[in-house]
């Protein structure tokens, strides 16, 4: 017993003996005291909690070089590195978390669209419950402010540029032919089916130095990471019909998709004005598969689609008409991996593919076009902590152009050129504190063609002005080479240019968000020419110029009414540019001054149904008519355009929906057509360019097979 009752002593003399206390106070940056802090020693059980005044004491036995941890939620936690005997009295200071949910945002020019973004304007769900939009991504990204209506078109002119101006991205790598090939006076639409993204990034002016070649706006897709189950999807539509088939493993997934389109039987039921010989007729097929690794995952994705028609159109100055016959065939392919390094650094790295073939037959004349293209891209990510991060990347850009061309009276003529552009950028994100943040970046162009090398420096910051507001600033040189139309007869001419000023005011506020954005757009060395159209004797410059300048607003609302989502967004535009062959500087015939967009969507439990609602107003586009000396000097009547549909849940797989695009039938205008010479009286005929058909209809039937028996296609809708 005395044995024991002095081993006791002597254990307890050695702890006291070897204790040593830690203590000090926790304050924040305002030099307030921050109560509930963890402070212990890396690796060990010995710490405390900070009291009510930021105070904290504790004793340790451990000894020599030790890693005090102090942390708390919405603060960057903080490491000592010291001998135990020093960390006494000791006067802390913790850092706002900068990667806390109320961070200020980058927010100028851009709207996102994922469901985990900060700044969510449109859901996945969005793209395809848009009732105007008949699912296609870009009809959905119409009903946003800074894009012009021009029906007869379908592409996106952003802010006062043509179609050229906006490139698209799937998963950060180029898409070099987005849209499918359509006749004249009948919309384009995207080639990829908008259910395989889930994320989507829409910038309409000063975007990051990451992407370049684009004088406008840049669409960024983001593919699925990972499926939530395996499926298998199947579509019956009036215009055609889907399959799709997902499936799931451990770290791996596949998906396909594969979807048939004849216009035919629809064309038979609603004649519209074109004298169809063959109707339009297309298949796609689609295949993403996914690998993830322990520190990454790697992503494959293939389309393939090819189409065609034939028909005959009328035409003011051939009593026959005019006909058209088009064979298309697309290939693109695109890898991309994104992984975490360590250490603070992460990859991300990818390459694509574009084989583009297009036989086009004009009255007499046979053109057949050729493209291949390629993108590669490395970029590198170092955050050195939540305040400070750093990117930088190089990427090639490669194309090979041919066109023939043979005709009755021309003997077989070829066109083309081969373009090799790379580029280098570099830019980081300082975050100084919750209410204030930056990004500033530059890019570095090499465009073999015409041998420039063009410096683009690019800066953002933002500034949030209350707990939901918060103020924007974007600048930014963005630079462009000519399009395929012109470098296949002159591959010198040189790159155009935009400079992009923009001050935005976003407020986010419990399911509602507002917006406001004034910006202006300076165009410089754009591509001019002396001839109706580009062709192989025409003379051209990059003397062009040009501004665009206006203001967007957008106001979205899930929580005032009840089952009622809805947003509105209004476009003011002030644009002229001497550019092509205008003989002077004007507004362009594809930009409005006025566009307004109303979306709702109505979720009726009772019906299990959701109805939808989509109103599109736009002002009328400039003219030249040759009976007056005015160029570009007329407008259309505006455009207006109301669209509904109806998804019903016949059963927890099976949806039937409906929908109809212009329900009430406005007789729009989309331009004239003047004769090519003037009566005896000295007058021009015209005739009216009318859509195609002023109704669209479509029914379909969508039923979804998965493994928990509930999922089903209303996303697809």
């Amino acid at each position: 017993m005395q044995k024991l009752i002095t081993l006791i002593a002597i254990f307890i003399s050695s702890m006291t003996i070897a204790q040593t206390t830690i203590s000090g106070k926790v304050t924040d940056t305002k030099n307030l005291p921050v109560f509930g802090a963890n402070v212990y020693l890396d690796g060990t059980y010995d710490g405390a909690t900070t009291d009510d005044q930021g105070n904290f004491t504790f004793t340790t036995t451990e000894l020599g070089m030790q890693s005090l941890i102090i942390s708390f939620l919405s603060y960057e936690s903080k490491t000592i590195s010291a001998e135990v005997s020093t960390l006494k009295n000791l006067k802390i200071t913790l850092r706002e978390d900068m990667e806390s949910l109320d961070a200020v945002v980058i927010s100028a020019g851009t709207f996102e669209a994922s469901d985990n973004s900060k700044v969510s304007v449109l859901k996945p769900l969005d793209v395809v419950t848009t009732a105007s939009a008949l699912g296609d991504f870009v009809g959905a990204l119409q009903t946003l402010p800074g894009t012009s209506t021009v029906s007869e078109d379908g592409r996106l002119f952003v802010r006062g540029g043509d179609a050229n101006e906006t490139q698209i991205f799937i998963d950060g790598i180029r898409v070099f032919t987005p849209y499918s090939p359509t006749p004249n006076n009948v919309p384009t639409r995207g080639r990829y089916s908008p259910f395989l993204f889930d994320g989507i990034t829409f910038s309409t002016g000063g975007y990051s130095a990451e992407y370049g070649n684009a004088l406008s706006s840049v669409l960024l897709l983001n593919t699925i990471d990972e499926p939530d189950q395996e499926k298998t999807e199947i579509g019956i539509m009036t215009v055609g019909g889907s399959l799709g088939r997902t499936e799931k493993w451990d770290k791996t997934s596949l998906s396909v998709n594969a979807s048939y389109i004849n216009l035919a039987p629809y064309n038979a039921l609603f004649p519209d004005r074109n004298d169809w010989q063959s109707p339009f007729e297309g298949a796609q097929g689609e295949a993403v598969f996914r690998q993830k690794f322990n520190n990454g995952m790697l992503k494959f994705y293939a389309a393939f689609d090819t189409s065609k028609f034939d028909l005959i159109q009328e035409d003011i100055n051939d009593d026959q008409g005019v006909r058209f016959k088009l064979n298309n065939k697309n290939f693109y392919a695109n890898t991309s991996y994104q992984g975490v390094l360590g250490k603070g650094w992460s990859l991300n790295t990818g390459l694509s593919y574009t084989i583009a073939k297009t036989d086009f037959s004009f009255v007499d004349n046979n053109i057949e076009d050729d493209e291949n293209s390629a993108h590669l891209k490395l970029k590198l990510k170092k955050r050195f902590n939540s305040r400070f991060k750093l990117y930088f990347g190089a990427e090639h850009f490669a194309t090979k152009f041919n066109e023939g061309f043979s005709s009755n009276n021309v003997s077989p003529i070829g066109y083309g050129y081969t373009s090799n552009n790379s580029a280098f950028f570099v830019e980081s994100d300082i975050i100084l504190s919750k209410n204030f943040a930056a990004k500033v970046g530059v890019r570095a162009d090499d465009y073999k063609l015409s041998n420039e090398l063009k410096i683009a420096p690019r800066i953002s910051i933002a500034y949030k002005t209350s707990a939901n507001g918060q103020l924007s600033l974007a600048y930014g040189s963005f630079y462009q080479n000519a399009p395929s139309s012109i470098l296949k007869f002159d591959s010198t001419v040189k790159s155009q240019n935009t400079y992009h000023y923009i001050l935005n005011y976003q407020y986010v506020n419990n399911g509602r968000l507002f917006r406001a954005e004034l910006y202006r757009k300076e165009y410089n060395d754009l591509v001019k020419f002396d001839t109706d159209f580009e062709n192989f004797d025409s003379n051209y410059s990059n003397s062009g110029s040009g501004f665009a300048q206006g203001l967007d607003v957008f106001w979205r609302d899930n929580k005032s009414v009840k089952n009622v989502d809805y947003w509105l967004s209004y476009s003011y535009l002030d644009t002229e540019r001497d550019y092509r062959n205008y003989p002077t500087k004007a507004q362009p015939n594809f930009a409005n001054t006025h566009n307004f967009s109303a979306v709702a969507k109505y979720f009726i439990e009772d019906w299990k149904s959701q109805l939808g609602f989509s109103y599109t107003y736009a002002s009328g586009r400039p003219y030249t008519n040759p009976n007056t000396s005015t160029f570009l000097g007329e407008m259309t009547k505006s455009y207006n355009s109301v669209s509904l549909n109806w998804a019903y849940l016949i059963s927890p797989q099976k949806i039937l929906y409906l929908s109809v695009n212009n329900a009430f039938a406005f007789k729009n205008v989309n331009g004239y057509q003047y004769a090519n010479t003037p009566d005896v009286n000295g007058n021009f005929a015209r005739r009216t360019l009318r859509p195609a058909a002023d109704q669209f209809f479509f029914i379909g039937f969508f039923w979804t097979i998965s493994e928990d028996g509930t999922d089903n296609q209303l996303d697809n809708l």
